[in-house]
């Protein structure tokens, strides 16, 4: 084996050191949405259990499994060697966060699954019930799942609430990317996945008073989401010269009008005020505003990937 080593960085041959393309963010961006359904909704079990609900809003924790298995396919699509992903399962590396990853992957699907059964309509539950009859187990799971509603909704919480913050503490914790090293990133994330989990949710046909809901708590959160954004960019402001190197990708460098566009303007400022006008005058949420908070999500993460993994290589040229 031949082993090569070079400190050449140069921006007009190496014009970009990109490792990660466009499955890293997508997946970054439907595990936060999915990480905002499943502690949105068994928050909503918790602190409602005996409201009635829309047949929507019934029917919403479906999404959960049915999204983070479109998010693992494209983080499949984005391993060197795909095939072996089933290694991850054979250990636990307690200081590796793709490790706590993988198991909590793993974890969301059994309790976001059984949340979903356990609030599936009685008509719907019948019919299903029905055509699974010949299966074995089937009638005590539906039991055993619809007697342990408040221990599946605290588990969503739990799983629901370690996915969002993991998503951030991927990148985190990569400290040879400036603009990814930072403790903020995890609150982060799982904030703007709790945002656009919220938003997700009211772009369905869910009952007046609960589109109202979700639109106090998304504001809520969209003013939390620009307090983090703030002290992530303050943090890196007063780090060292590899940070505000860093920084610079979105204060002045190539990602600069993206990010302040997708991101700030479009995907956070102006929802906020159109949810707050909404909210002054008592009109149900536009599906529009929360479309925009979803734009924002996406952005957000797909800057974050390719303006980080920039950052590297421009903190290199800046030290020389």
């Amino acid at each position: 084996m031949q082993e090569t080593t070079t400190t050449r960085v140069n921006a007009l041959i190496d014009p970009s050191l990109h490792i990660w393309h466009y499955e890293v963010p997508l997946y970054l961006f439907l595990g936060g949405l999915v990480a905002g359904l499943m502690v949105i909704g068994g928050l909503w079990m918790l602190r409602y259990p005996d409201r009635p609900r829309s047949r929507a809003l019934q029917l919403m924790p479906w999404a959960a499994p049915l999204l983070i298995t479109l998010g693992m396919l494209f983080l499949w699509l984005d391993l060197e060697n795909p095939f072996n992903a089933f290694r991850f399962y054979f250990t636990f590396e307690l200081t590796s966060p793709m490790s706590w990853g993988s198991w909590i992957l793993l974890g969301v699907y059994p309790v976001s699954i059984l949340l979903a059964w356990a609030s599936t309509p009685a008509d719907l539950k019948e019919r299903w019930l029905a055509r699974l009859s010949g299966v074995p187990g089937v009638g005590r799971l539906d039991t055993w799942s619809s007697g342990r509603v408040r221990l599946l909704a605290n588990l969503n919480i739990l799983l629901g609430a370690s996915l969002g913050v993991y998503t951030g503490v991927l990148l985190g914790a990569m400290a040879a990317r400036p603009l990814w090293n930072s403790a903020i990133l995890g609150p982060l994330f799982l904030v703007s996945g709790l945002s656009t989990g919220a938003a997700f949710m009211m772009m369905y046909r869910l009952e007046r008073q609960e589109k109202q809901l979700l639109s106090r708590l998304d504001m809520g959160l969209i003013t939390v989401e620009l307090v983090l954004l703030g002290l992530w960019m303050i943090g890196l402001a007063t780090g060292g010269a590899a940070s505000r190197a860093g920084l610079h990708t979105i204060l002045g460098g190539p990602y600069t009008a993206a990010f302040w566009t997708l991101v700030v303007a479009l995907g956070l400022l102006t929802p906020l005020i159109g949810e707050w006008l909404e909210h002054r005058h008592g009109s149900i949420p536009a599906r529009f505003t929360a479309a925009l908070v979803l734009i924002g999500g996406l952005a957000l993460r797909w800057i974050l990937v390719y303006a980080g993994q920039h950052s590297g290589w421009v903190s290199d040229l800046a030290s020389l």
